[in-house]
């Protein structure tokens, strides 16, 4: 399968105010949650979640950053230790 949009390997896909990091074979996928947006509409609050792929409301690891990508560079971290930890696909 073809991803319009990639990061750092790993497709990056937006849905409203959620974004998943990750592959959805991988036991796991980053979650990030638009929290809060200043004027502009800019995100100001983003949780970063950890999550299994097969429970996205289930979470390993989470912490809220100010911005995309603060969360994203946190999340991205924490999602590859979890998938080396356990790397059995679903």
């Amino acid at each position: 399968m073809k991803y319009p949009v990639m990061y750092k390997g790993k497709p990056l896909v937006r849905e409203g105010d959620v974004l998943y990091y990750g592959f959805p074979k991988d036991k796991y996928v980053l979650r990030l949650d638009i929290f809060m947006k200043d004027t502009n509409n800019n995100p100001t609050m983003v949780f970063a979640t950890v999550c299994p792929t097969h429970d996205p409301k289930k979470i390993v690891k989470q912490i809220g950053k100010s911005g995309i990508y603060d969360s994203l560079d946190v999340g991205a971290i924490w999602l590859d230790q979890c998938i080396k930890e356990n790397p059995l696909s679903i």
